[in-house]
């Protein structure tokens, strides 16, 4: 390790690195097919919104859990709002619109957490109940909210599994959501 790279550890920059890679993880384990084919999760700007905050989330928990993990977990986080802002930019959103879209997305991202974290703790049919709400609003898809349920409590124990050295080194870091419907 060169004297500039242990300047950069000492700053915090590995933190902010590795954020922006265990978020490109949750994003990657986010975009698989089997969400948007098999349970029917709406292959929209907001249905993908949900997805990634979803993988977030579960990320964010486990490394929040950890006394050792919770500077990369505020490191996740902000390498997701930093994405959010660019994807906007990206899409034409003007640069004064952009900062009150961040924050609505902020928001939606708080209250699903939290929603989920309630849910997570009291069973598999509140936590279907609030997938159900957020990611197919206006239509019940009880069987998929089940399924994708399931899913969530199988990778928020596989990443209860993971060291945050693992984490950190992406380490297997998601389930296929067929391994862990299974």
């Amino acid at each position: 390790m060169g004297v500039f790279n242990l300047f950069g550890l000492l700053r915090g920059e590995s933190a902010e690195r590795s954020g922006y890679e265990l978020y490109g993880a949750a994003v990657q384990a986010a975009r698989l097919p089997y969400y948007y084919a098999t349970l029917g999760v709406p292959d929209t700007v907001d249905g993908r919104f949900d997805m990634v905050g979803l993988h977030a989330y579960l990320l964010i928990r486990r490394l929040s859990a950890d006394p050792q993990g919770q500077k990369l977990s505020q490191a996740v986080f902000d390498a997701m709002f930093n994405d959010m802002d660019v994807n906007l930019r990206e899409m034409g959103v003007s640069d004064l619109s952009v900062g009150k879209r961040v924050k609505t997305m902020w928001e939606a991202f708080h209250g699903r957490a939290n929603a989920y974290a309630e849910a997570m703790k009291t069973g598999p049919e509140t936590l279907a109940d609030a997938l159900a709400r957020n990611l197919w609003p206006g239509e019940r898809q009880e069987a998929a909210a089940a399924r994708l349920a399931r899913i969530v409590y199988a990778q928020d124990a596989h990443l209860a599994r993971k060291s945050i050295a693992q984490i950190r080194a992406l380490e297997d870091l998601f389930l296929t959501p067929e391994v862990a419907a299974s």
